[in-house]
């Protein structure tokens, strides 16, 4: 593989594990991140010690200057998009829907799903046969809370996520003639930071036995099937979401 790839949230987590097998396969790779530098720059070192190109660039997936300016720079400093993952996402406040704040709701939202938006419109105008581009692929990042609801716990999240999936059936079907495809990943219990940011540390621990294969999935098996998703061997694969949950 080869050509650029942009990985938003990429500091960390999915986004990281995607960023870094990424350059592993050949991409000069954007490494998006919000608050992160540190981290982000960390991911760039790591590509770049095992002879890989990357570029850290800040910037708030959920605000339209920002994308805006993000895809500009991909532009200028890696030259010609090939593909997106859209990971960057917040799961918000925990609680009951008559305990959240209508600007969690929206913050929520804003990220998860207008932000994915607005990343893969940028995406398509540079990709599509429309626009004289030479194709490519969008990726988005989902959740298994799309199917479970969250219920009593982050109903915000779960119907954002459900709503992208929607979107990324959606889009698929809408650019599948001009040479893109657009796929997403159910992640289910996957081991990383997120569980303690959501304020459930023993979050794994405790859902772990519900999973069939009785353990955690890891950052690194979703971005495998994300670099699949992405190459040559999935070009029949477009407007569908496929499960990472060891069978939950």
């Amino acid at each position: 593989m080869s050509g650029v790839l942009v990985v938003t949230g990429a500091s960390r987590g999915i986004g990281a594990a995607c960023a870094r097998l990424g350059a592993a396969r050949g991409f000069r790779v954007c490494v998006n991140y919000h608050s992160s530098p540190d981290r982000a720059e960390a991911v760039v070192a790591a590509i770049e010690a095992s002879g890989g190109e990357a570029l850290a660039v800040a910037g708030d997936m959920g605000r339209e200057d920002d994308i805006v300016a993000l895809f500009e720079t991909v532009d200028r400093e890696l030259g010609p998009l090939t593909a997106l993952i859209n990971n960057a996402g917040t799961a918000g406040s925990i609680g009951r829907l008559d305990e959240v704040a209508a600007d969690d709701i929206h913050t929520v939202f804003d990220l998860n799903l207008i932000g994915p938006f607005l990343c893969a419109r940028e995406a398509v105008r540079r990709m599509s046969s429309r626009h004289g581009g030479q194709g490519g692929v969008i990726v988005n990042i989902t959740s298994a809370a799309a199917k479970l609801g969250g219920a009593g716990q982050y109903l915000h999240y779960a119907a954002s996520k459900a709503g992208l999936e929607a979107f990324c059936h959606g889009l698929g079907l809408e650019v599948a003639t001009e040479g893109i495809r657009v796929v997403g990943i159910r992640p289910g219990m996957i081991d990383t930071e997120m569980h303690a940011r959501m304020g459930m540390p023993d979050r794994l621990a405790e859902l772990t036995p519900a999973v069939p294969m009785a353990r955690a999935g890891t950052a690194e098996e979703v971005a495998e099937t994300a670099l699949w998703l992405i190459g040559d061997g999935a070009s029949y694969v477009t407007a569908t979401t496929i499960e990472v949950t060891g069978g939950r």
